[in-house]
């Protein structure tokens, strides 16, 4: 392999890199300067920032819930992504490992749903 392959991949990066410095460095001067206590405070997850106390405060159950909805669906993508580009070369194994996959998928997703995971309120 010549180096001229590798040309385009590095200007890419050097491009990319060059977007990402001009966007944090032009975004003070052209960005709204109109500050107030509401954009100064912590943001996280729709909870309101409280005081905690010196040995931390209990989280709630719905914050793991929404956690583990995001990490199984994550997962569920990793794992779907490469099985729908090797479909014909898997055959049957492979869409009857799919469907155990999925359905495993299913259960966990029932369960978040059982526990109310899914409602916002």
């Amino acid at each position: 392999m010549s180096l001229s392959a590798w040309v385009p991949i590095v200007g890419l990066l050097i491009l990319g890199a060059l977007f990402a410095l001009f966007s944090v460095g032009i975004a003070p001067i052209v960005g709204p300067k109109r500050y107030n206590k509401a954009k100064l405070e912590a943001y996280e997850c729709g909870i309101e920032p409280s005081p905690q106390p010196i040995g931390g405060g209990r989280v709630p159950v719905k914050y793991y819930l929404t956690a583990m909805l995001f990490i199984v669906f994550d997962i569920e993508i990793i794992f779907l992504y490469p099985w729908a580009v090797s479909f014909d070369a898997l055959g049957l194994f492979g869409l009857v490992e799919m469907v155990l996959f999925i359905a495993a998928v299913f259960v966990a997703y029932a369960y978040v749903w059982r526990r109310g995971g899914l409602d916002w309120d």
